[in-house]
């Protein structure tokens, strides 16, 4: 790729992303919806949950704010994809995929979009709940804990873009929205420790992604997980990565059609 075709791909990416952005900033319902119903969980189930089960690593409600900043990131990430619906719709989605730039650059752009939205939310979330008491281990486990919800919110923005490219409508792409999240959420250590859970329940626990991302979340600001992180850190690259490209080729192919 020569330079000149580099830097169009980039730029490309830069206006969508800094698209998404604006979006993000006007959209304050949006804002505060996405602060206050991560706090009233960790607020309200903590303290209630608090009270009648025992962690032997601490407080529950310190080992539960990891999996409510991943509650964040799953659902500003899976939400993120609704973008490509309401552009499809207003026909600037068929502006984008008519430029003469490649599609990857296009979905990526969406992706890094959203992912950054993910972000902010995810970082807001671990900042009050600081304020609110919850027991951090260090300020660098905190500022690795970003990394982590970057790799987080990649893998589950390409599952909303592959969603986005193949649902036509808002009401579909909520209905299967809903479908994935809280199956994925209750079905990981978000809440409940892997000790703790049935052995029938074990097993699509081990086989959730987003369990590894909330294990390498707690590793990071608590200082302990019920998974290594040198397997948590590999299995959520790996799905970010698988689904990148994934949504990258679902976004391609439907612009062809």
């Amino acid at each position: 790729m020569e330079l000149g075709e580099m830097k169009h791909c980039l730029n490309t990416v830069f206006t969508l992303w800094l698209r998404e952005m604006l979006r993000y900033k006007r959209s304050r319902s949006r804002i505060v919806g996405s602060l206050a119903t991560p706090l009233f969980f960790l607020l309200i189930m903590g303290s209630a949950l608090g009270s009648s089960m025992t962690i032997s690593s601490g407080r529950y409600i310190d080992y539960m704010a990891p999996g409510i900043i991943g509650m964040s990131i799953l659902f500003a990430s899976l939400l993120g994809g609704v973008s490509i619906i309401w552009d499809r719709e207003f026909g600037f989605l068929k502006e984008i995929l008519v430029a003469p730039v490649n599609r990857f650059y296009t979905a990526l752009g969406k992706a890094t979009g959203g992912v950054s939205t993910a972000m902010i939310q995810g970082t807001m979330i671990m900042l009050i709940s600081g304020f609110l008491g919850i027991n951090y281990v260090s300020i660098w486990g905190q500022l690795f804990s970003i990394l982590i919800m970057f790799i987080i919110g990649l893998g589950f923005i390409g599952l909303g873009i592959t969603l986005a490219s193949r649902i036509e409508s808002h009401e579909g792409f909520q209905m299967i929205m809903t479908f994935i999240t809280f199956p994925t959420l209750m079905a990981s250590t978000a809440f409940y420790p892997l000790d703790d859970l049935p052995t029938w329940l074990s097993i699509p626990v081990h086989l959730n992604p987003f369990t590894y991302g909330i294990e390498a979340l707690r590793w990071s600001l608590l200082g302990t997980s019920s998974i290594p992180m040198s397997r948590s850190l590999p299995v959520i690259i790996a799905f970010a990565i698988a689904m990148i490209s994934l949504g990258s080729w679902s976004f391609d192919r439907a612009g062809e059609q």
